[in-house]
């Protein structure tokens, strides 16, 4: 990897992501990696999905 792309995905994580720390207990992170891997998905991208998904039904409860 260049130089140049190094410096502009260290830019873009900066600018557009937010990390956010989540502990877990060993056996419900080991459901979560097995639901993620049953979906084909990375353990990161499923507990996202999860929390889209949560976000959307609440937002859909409090318009009714």
């Amino acid at each position: 990897m260049t130089e140049e792309r190094k410096e502009y995905l260290y830019q873009y994580q900066k600018e557009k992501l937010k990390r956010v720390p989540l502990d877990l207990k060993k056996s419900d992170y080991e459901e979560v990696a097995a639901a993620a891997s049953a979906k084909g998905q990375s353990v990161n991208g499923y507990i996202k999905e999860a929390i889209k998904e949560k976000i959307e039904r609440e937002a859909e409860k409090n318009e009714q």
